[in-house]
């Protein structure tokens, strides 16, 4: 099966700037991680559906794999929020998680979009992993949430003293 992702495509259309970008060590290789990151960030604006798991487990063999979370994660927030509570998801999921294997940032971020979707549709979900999801989602949940288990939970045991004031002020405010 051929690749015929953004990167892929710009190799066969004549625009090798991009992979350059996402092929370690190729010669030309643009070794600006500014450059590259912008050059993700524009790949990952233009990837079909159907060809971002393979974008996005290219970039994450760039050598700085900092900046390729960072690229890959953004893409990952943008197109998680999207489909957040559409059918789409959890096939979206299953293919990102397996091109995130290389980096547990990513990996991280991916489940805590799923966790946010169990909670967002009233879906089975365990306790511990909200105890140990990253703090920009316990602090989203504590401010948007509506569900007084997940604020019990963020009041009790959230990762700050900031999740935990806003999940309890907002107990209070409920009762």
């Amino acid at each position: 099966m051929t690749d015929t992702g953004p990167l892929a495509r710009a190799a066969t259309e004549g625009d090798s700037s991009v992979t350059r970008t996402a092929v370690a060590g190729a010669e030309g290789f643009e070794p600006d991680e500014h450059v590259r990151f912008a050059r993700y960030r524009r790949a990952f604006a233009e990837v079909a559906p159907e060809d971002a798991a393979g974008l996005a487990a290219r970039v994450l063999t760039d050598p700085e794999l900092s900046m390729a979370s960072c690229a890959v994660c953004e893409y990952l927030d943008r197109r998680a929020a999207e489909l957040l509570t559409e059918p789409g998801f959890p096939a979206w999921h299953r293919e990102l998680a397996d091109a995130t294997t290389a980096d547990p940032f990513a990996g991280r971020r991916l489940r805590d979009w799923a966790l946010l979707r169990a909670i967002t549709l009233d879906e089975p979900w365990e306790e511990e992993q909200l105890s140990e999801a990253d703090t920009w989602l316990q602090a989203r949940l504590a401010e948007e949430s509506s569900a007084r288990r997940v604020l019990d939970l963020l009041a009790e045991r959230g990762r700050t003293r900031r999740t935990r004031n806003i999940a309890a002020s907002r107990l209070r405010r409920r009762r």
